[in-house]
């Protein structure tokens, strides 16, 4: 394509500017690359829970989606790649893995370097493992009910614990019971964002958009109805441990990034999809979609960086924008290469397939 000599160079570029991060200021540098890691790495592991559905829910979409399902699930062991750096640096941003003296027993031993790495490894190679049974099973009936089935049971707790391990952790003596849950609402999010834009880009025609807005307006719900709760059930309980986790992204400027967050993800969607022209206009969802991943973007930084002390306030954005880009143009190339080689697809999300009046409403 022809935007692929600049995107490459920018991603060396970026790749370069990260190294050199690393060598200066290595913890502003590994927190600001996990930022963007959470919130790009969020998309193929949300998309797998999508895959599985779309097995267990038949409609227009199961068909009209499963090439982007296929290419956006292919991207795991490429996120899984590079998730390295992370572990490499994982002491300098992990208190509990730097230090886990005076931690209770089992916190302690739970998060020794090497069980933190095992587990890391453990998740990933369950969802690469997940991903590839369900592309074998497509189009067998009994195979794919099977596959989605198991695959979300096992899927769902290996991302919840995932999300306990990476992200809650990093601040070792808050705990959330429905932390877990937050963070696969977190990825389902991304994920359904990502494959529906991937299949307005794509040349394939994958249906008029109002069913699809109706399915990114229900994990969108669901995303804010965890973030409620847990709101809710921690101020209630008033126990300073917990409540400190919302003081702490309550100043510094952080009440801002969350009251944009909560404008920008859930009352301008919502208020958007409430017009029956925004849901039947492939544009506005595109545009929506575009929005969520954007906003997963700042929804990570309130969930990370405020946990960890010590950064370098310009260092962290300088390296927070070179990961944002080395990582999601990576992942870009990757998902590309993986459409190419899928046999319903010639590779190309340059174009916004138009819509007819005519067509049938997706189921």
């Amino acid at each position: 394509m022809r935007y692929r000599g600049s995107a490459t160079i920018a991603a060396v570029v970026a790749g370069l500017v990260l190294i050199a991060g690393f060598a200066v200021d290595a913890r502003s540098t590994i927190a600001a690359y996990l930022v963007a890691w959470i919130a790009w790495g969020a998309i193929p592991i949300g998309a797998l829970i999508l895959f599985m559905t779309s097995y267990l829910v038949r409609r227009r979409w199961t068909v009209a989606l499963h090439p982007v399902f296929v290419a956006a699930t292919g991207l795991l062991p490429v996120v899984a790649l590079t998730f390295i750096p992370v572990l490499l640096f994982m002491r300098d941003i992990y208190p509990a893995i730097a230090d886990g003296a005076s931690l209770p027993s089992f916190k302690a031993h739970w998060f020794t370097p090497w069980f933190f790495v095992l587990r890391t490894v453990f998740y990933f190679a369950v969802w690469i493992g997940l991903s590839g049974w369900l592309r074998r099973s497509w189009r067998n009936d009994e195979a794919m009910v099977h596959s989605a089935s198991a695959g979300a049971i096992v899927g769902v707790l290996l991302i919840s614990f995932a999300g306990i391990d990476w992200v809650e952790s990093l601040e070792p003596e808050f705990h959330s019971s429905i932390y877990g849950l937050i963070y696969l609402s977190f990825t389902l999010v991304n994920g359904t964002a990502f494959v529906i834009a991937g299949g307005l880009l794509s040349p394939r025609p994958i249906g008029p958009s109002r069913g699809y807005s109706g399915l990114l307006l229900a994990v969108l719900l669901l995303w804010c109805y965890l973030h409620a709760m847990q709101y809710i059930v921690i101020w209630s309980g008033d126990i300073p441990k917990e409540v400190t986790w919302y003081l702490v992204r309550s100043q510094h400027g952080w009440q801002f990034a969350l009251a944009v967050l909560s404008l920008g993800q859930f009352v301008f969607p919502f208020c958007a999809m409430l017009s029956s022209k925004v849901r039947s206009d492939p544009h506005w969802l595109l545009a929506l979609c575009a929005l969520t991943l954007g906003m997963r973007g700042l929804e990570s930084a309130i969930l990370i960086l405020p946990a960890i002390h010590g950064l370098s306030p310009a260092t962290t954005a300088v390296m927070l924008i070179a990961a944002a880009v080395f990582l999601g143009l990576v992942l870009l190339f990757a998902f590309e290469a993986s459409l190419a080689r899928g046999p319903e697809s010639n590779g190309s999300i340059a174009a916004i397939w138009p819509r007819t009046r005519g067509e049938t409403e997706v189921r």
